[in-house]
């Protein structure tokens, strides 16, 4: 079965960190672009990092404070997130992203193919 699926999210208080994770199942993920998004309570969902082959790409909010990285092995990508904000809170998905992460690099919309079923962060005291 073709899939991606988050892991890794819970409740911290500001200040702490979470590491996500997202594998991906039924087909290879090298050589994809893999992106993260998130969608807070009544807001719509932003991305927020991608990945390429290549480099890796962050939305200003949360540039300095998480880190997206890949293990082609383990057909896994991370989001590693520190310093966490209540502003954070919401459900994270991943997805893979056709456009090799172009919208980072000035395109105006994304071009998704498969949707991860998202996993809950919580940043409170």
């Amino acid at each position: 079965q073709v899939q991606l699926v988050e892991s890794g999210g819970g409740s911290v208080q500001p200040g702490g960190s979470l590491k996500l994770s997202c594998v991906a199942s039924g087909f290879t993920v090298d050589s994809y672009a893999i992106a993260w998004f998130r969608q807070a309570p009544g807001k719509e969902r932003e991305g927020i990092s991608c990945i390429s082959t290549a480099m890796g790409y962050y939305a200003e909010s949360v540039k300095g404070r998480f880190t997206i990285s890949r293990d082609n092995a383990r057909s896994t990508v991370y989001l590693e997130m520190n310093n966490l904000k209540p502003e954070d809170t919401g459900v994270y998905y991943c997805a893979t992203d056709l456009g090799m992460c172009t919208y980072y690099r000035g395109s105006d919309k994304f071009e998704i193919g498969l949707w991860g079923r998202g996993t809950q962060v919580n940043v409170s005291s």
